[in-house]
């Protein structure tokens, strides 16, 4: 039999009892829609955290203190990194920026309004390194960090607390009753949850050294790399200076550690890959039942075209033509569910971005992939009732009623 005419003979008989094949359909559709959904999801999910972690900063190294021991049990971080140390850092091949850093918890005041907040310690290429930008003003200066001047930048809830509408630029507000002079403000990052990058105050690290919190030593140093693939042997680099400078005999532990944002990114994506395949399995569950629903639909159309069947066979008709026609309606049902299905998986992703905060990324892979998994569905449980059809003897089936 001609597949053009097998085609025909397939639509013209769905066609003949359209409940039932929509019903028949129905499954693939949701089947399909569900995997285009569950993937779009999974992705969103993957590149919104990924944006978030990119956020602080691209190719960052953090090295921090280790902890100290007090018999056996480690309690407060080591007061174990110094300027000079960032200093060495930054001669390190491959390093672009270095940013070290000190932090505390202030009060800050305005006039009658008042916050508490972090104030952070850092240099110039704290921006850079920790990927803020500038809203209004400037940023710390060298000359500030040479000169230990009293100024501050303001994260844009700080901002918002202490000023409102108001310009801050030039006005004078208390870190722990010391005055300290704005020189800008920050474009806003957004909270993360965990942390609102938004809400905290950058001043010079000299000066946060020395007129706010009286330390010669660092809470952590960022470390950019020129590139990702260079990472890994920064920090093999880093760890073996830090050894050096610290004197750190062979066999004994580190007193610093360092995290990588390498290691976050794959280790997020090792999640990301799990949550997706898990909303994957599940929507392919609604395949598996769209197809048992085409075997049925398919096995009541044998039931009750037995007498055409034996017809057909009686005037010539071969068993390949019979199981190819019926393997090519349970083809069409299905390859209609997954057009269907794709259309309302793209449907819905728009409709979950527009109205929801969740994000819907949908590729190209996860539609064909739902294209190639209704047609296998529709050839896998067509096929069964196909041959059952082209089995039938044609006597029993012209006294079949």
């Amino acid at each position: 039999m001609n597949l053009i005419i097998a085609i025909k003979i397939a639509i013209r008989s769905l066609l003949g009892n359209k409940v039932r094949s929509f019903l028949a359909t129905l499954g693939i559709i949701m089947g399909v829609a569900s995997v285009i959904l569950m993937l779009g999801l999974g992705e969103g999910a993957r590149v919104k955290v990924t944006d978030e972690i990119k956020s602080f900063g691209t190719n960052l190294l953090v090295l921090r203190p280790g902890k100290k021991g007090l018999h056996g049990v480690r309690t407060t971080e080591a007061e174990s990194l110094t300027l000079e140390d960032a200093k060495a850092i930054a001669k390190i091949p491959f390093v672009k920026n270095v940013a070290p850093q000190v932090a505390t918890m202030a009060q800050l005041k305005y006039l009658n309004k008042n916050t508490r907040s972090s104030a952070t310690g850092t240099v110039p290429s704290h921006i850079e390194v920790r990927n803020f930008e500038v809203e209004s003003g400037r940023f710390i200066a060298d000359q500030d960090v040479r000169e230990r001047r009293k100024v501050a930048v303001l994260g844009s809830k700080v901002k918002e607390d202490l000023f409102g509408a108001l310009n801050p630029l030039g006005e004078t507000i208390k870190v722990n009753g010391i005055n300290f002079q704005v020189i800008g403000t920050l474009k806003a990052k957004g909270d993360k949850g965990w942390f609102n990058p938004d809400d905290q105050i950058f001043i010079p690290i000299s000066t946060a050294m020395k007129r706010l919190l009286g330390v010669d030593y660092l809470r952590n140093i960022n470390i950019q790399v020129e590139s990702i693939e260079k990472m890994d042997m920064v920090q093999r680099a880093i760890q073996a200076l830090m050894r050096k400078r610290h004197r750190i005999p062979l066999g004994e532990e580190d007193d610093f550690y360092i995290r990588s944002q390498k290691e976050y990114l794959e280790s997020m994506a090792r999640v990301s890959r799990t949550f997706t395949f898990l909303l994957a399995g599940v929507a392919t569950v609604s395949l598996v039942v769209g197809g048992i629903g085409i075997m049925n639909i398919m096995l009541v159309t044998v039931a009750e075209r037995t007498r055409e069947i034996g017809i057909r066979k009686a005037v010539g008709g071969k068993n390949r033509d019979i199981l190819m026609q019926f393997l090519v309606e349970s083809l069409v049902v299905s390859l209609l569910g997954g057009i269907l299905g794709i259309i309302l998986g793209i449907g819905g992703g728009f409709a979950v971005n527009l109205s929801s905060k969740y994000q819907v990324i949908i590729k190209l892979a996860p539609i064909l992939l739902g294209f190639l998994f209704s047609a296998s569905v529709g050839i896998f449980f067509g096929y069964y009732p196909a041959r059952k059809a082209a089995k039938l003897n044609p006597i029993d089936a012209l006294r079949y009623e």
